[in-house]
């Protein structure tokens, strides 16, 4: 991908999240990056919801190819200005926490790796938090139940699960993580199916990184056709669980203007009430956090729709903001950002979350998908 694009990389079949630590530079600018993301691997999750895990201590043992965090996004566009706002944030209860997976590549690591001594700094600022877990392969047979696994299991605990469908055609417009359902109409069938499995409780969608912001490599009329089929993905997950929170993509503040991207994300669904909760921003990529809260702030102000419209933001990599030269690829000096939270205090902005999972590469400090003990570890320290 180009640096101004921003891709997610599907290695697998699903990734789960990490929650992250640590707060970040504002200063940092950034210029888009490709991710990579695994963790859960939800071809091998029961129907039946998993059992609460222990602490992870007492436990032995975008673009990439991983479903998961999106590749570098464009970082051409000027960045937007701060945008203040009189909307305060969405009441949440204190006590709902995040629902963190028990299958994931840095859990599988902790627990294979007892004497390691970067074994305590990953497991305590990594493997110890939620993050999402991604649904990135094309499998309508089993997507009901895999969906029902991990949202049983959150609702169980009480916690609030972050599903991240990526499954749109033409993903990654062929890159890295290209891929997704034959054609519009598999997906469609897929949605209904992934749906299905929402449950009724309170869940956040994450749907389909780069899926808007990415869209310039398809003709007008495939951008089209697209942008229904998210617009009817969003309707069809609110009509099927109406306590699910439902995101689209923003892209980041490195990449286009936020009048580019609202009017994009207007056709898509992302102002309608039955088919939004808001945008997300910053999916595996860097950007610090205060340009994240200010540029969705701008685009939804762009967007229009009802004031209950928040944002979302991927915290997991952006502590010291994004690299000056614009690096995507496993740049050195980053560090995790705040911690995943549904209170984060600031208007409009939903929640912090870790979409990627630190510590999975995007190719260039080990395998795309992967996850990297060395490089988790520089994260993490």
């Amino acid at each position: 991908m180009v640096a101004a694009a921003s891709v997610v990389v599907a290695v697998g079949t699903a990734a789960g999240m990490l929650t992250a630590l640590g707060g970040e530079d504002p200063g940092g600018a950034g210029a888009g990056h490709p991710r990579v993301t695994h963790s859960v691997r939800l071809d091998a999750l029961p129907v039946s919801p998993s059992p609460s895990v222990s602490a992870v201590s007492s436990r032995s043992a975008s673009p990439s190819v991983s479903p998961s965090p999106t590749v570098g996004k464009p970082t051409s566009a000027p960045s937007p200005k701060r945008n203040s706002t009189k909307r305060e944030p969405r009441s949440t209860d204190a006590a709902t926490r995040l629902y963190r997976h028990p299958d994931s590549q840095v859990l599988d690591w902790v627990r294979a790796h007892p004497g390691d001594p970067r074994r305590d700094v990953i497991a305590s600022r990594i493997a110890g938090h939620p993050a999402a877990v991604w649904f990135a392969d094309h499998t309508p047979a089993t997507i009901t139940s895999r969906v029902r696994a991990v949202t049983a299991a959150g609702a169980a605990q009480g916690r609030v699960p972050v599903l991240v469908p990526y499954a749109i055609p033409d993903r990654d417009c062929g890159g890295h993580s290209e891929g997704g359902a034959p054609d519009l109409d598999a997906y469609d069938a897929w949605i209904d199916r992934f749906a299905a499995g929402l449950g009724s409780g309170e869940v956040i969608v994450v749907l389909e990184p780069d899926s808007v912001a990415q869209s310039e490599c398809l003709t007008a009329g495939e951008r089209a056709d697209r942008f229904a089929s998210l617009a009817r993905a969003g309707r069809v997950m609110k009509d099927a669980d109406p306590a699910a929170r439902v995101y689209y993509d923003a892209g980041h503040s490195g990449w286009h203007a936020p009048a580019k991207q609202a009017g994009w994300l207007k056709q898509a669904g992302a102002a309608l009430a039955d088919s939004s909760d808001g945008v997300f921003s910053n999916v595996s990529n860097f950007h610090a956090t205060a340009d994240e809260v200010a540029y969705d702030r701008a685009v939804l102000d762009a967007l229009g729709g009802p004031a209950s419209l928040g944002a979302v933001i991927d915290t997991s990599r952006n502590g010291n903001g994004a690299p000056a030269d614009g690096e995507w690829c496993d740049p050195d000096g980053r560090s995790l950002g705040r911690a995943p939270t549904l209170t984060t205090g600031m208007g409009r902005v939903d929640a912090y979350l870790w979409v990627k999972l630190p510590g999975e590469s995007d190719g260039c400090r080990g395998e795309p998908g992967t996850f990297t003990p060395s490089y988790a570890y520089d994260l993490a320290r």
